[in-house]
């Protein structure tokens, strides 16, 4: 009786450099390993440098390839990783890429490999994310290309772009999803002990991260909370977001007028009260919505939105969904 031949899958093909980020290689290959793993013969990983020769990672790992580029296979997923050798890549990479990019089925980039993609016109007339702290010349030095700092990750097409480090594990998990269900994404996400998938248009900063620490002490108890006392128990904004958040009751907090607190607290964290408030909200309904089974009106009462309608607004505008659907998509199903 013949053997039988075990099929070799999609090919994923991830390229290295001296000086990738780490994590951006390792990241997307543990999800489509997973994945492997969980169903055989889906995926066929393959890594390559330019002569086949091992590189050093910016954190100092020695990786070894599995080929040289120009014995690589023909990539279905080719994934693009970042690091400070985006910085002044090898010529060489950027031609096998040009040459190269446009047959895979999928191309995909983790940070500042968009960087890459776009140096061989690959992201022209494309809309792309990249590290919040590299958009800006990514933006610049590409004007053809449209650059979104904000979300985790962006399809547009056959091309996929994600935000830093991290992030191309919430993008090799979609893509993961996409070839072969949600169930399977999930086994993976649980194994690595994350989410199944953060949501594409998920902004990269949290409220916290995304707004500049105030100077000024009452500033910054709004924002970071101060050690408890009798004349302290409102605390922090981000542990009562269904306090009352207006800027009066702020300012008031603060021992400053409404103006002046209002001002203050743009020129200070870059970002208005009222913005700040409702990031704040948002992500507290989120976690919600992810971690408990509280209803929906519950979880809009304790985030602060007063109604379901208002929190489904809020939603839709954000994140492009409901918090029923959201609810729905993001939240792990219990365990069997």
């Amino acid at each position: 009786m013949a053997q039988r031949t075990r099929p070799t899958g999609r090919t994923v093909l991830v390229l290295l450099f001296d000086d990738v980020q780490s994590l951006d290689v390792t990241g997307p290959v543990e999800v489509f390993a997973g994945a492997e793993k969980h169903t055989p013969g889906t995926y066929r990983i393959r890594t390559a440098t330019l002569d086949g020769a091992p590189v050093r990672t910016s954190s100092g790992l020695t990786v070894v390839p599995d080929h040289a580029l120009a014995d690589a296979p023909e990539p279905d997923t080719l994934v693009v990783p970042g690091g400070q050798g985006t910085r002044d890549p090898d010529p060489r990479l950027t031609d096998w890429l040009r040459g190269h990019g446009p047959r895979a089925r999928r191309l995909v980039s983790v940070c500042t490999g968009a960087i890459l993609l776009a140096r061989a016109g690959l992201l022209d007339g494309r809309r792309v994310t990249t590290h919040w702290a590299y958009s800006g010349r990514l933006a610049r030095d590409h004007p053809a290309v449209d650059v979104d700092p904000d979300p985790i990750y962006v399809r547009d097409g056959h091309v996929a772009t994600s935000a830093g480090v991290t992030s191309g594990i919430d993008l090799a998990l979609a893509l993961v999803e996409e070839d072969l269900g949600r169930d399977v994404a999930l086994t993976v996400a649980r194994h690595l002990v994350v989410f199944l998938r953060r949501p594409g248009n998920q902004a990269q900063f949290s409220a916290q991260l995304a707004a500049q620490t105030a100077r000024r002490e009452p500033l910054r108890e709004m924002q970071l909370g101060a050690p408890p006392t009798p004349l302290r128990q409102w605390g922090r904004i981000t542990e009562h977001p269904g306090a009352d958040l207006g800027v009066e009751s702020l300012a008031a907090r603060a021992s400053l007028s409404p103006r002046h607190f209002a001002r203050a607290f743009q020129a200070e964290t870059g970002t208005t009260p009222g913005r700040y408030v409702d990031r704040v909200r948002l992500e507290h309904a989120r976690r919600l919505l992810e971690d408990t089974g509280d209803g929906v009106e519950e979880v809009s009462r304790a985030s602060g939105y007063g109604t379901t309608e208002a929190m489904r607004r809020a939603f839709v505008k954000a994140l492009g969904t409901s918090p029923a659907e959201y609810r729905r998509r993001f939240r792990p199903a219990p365990a069997q």
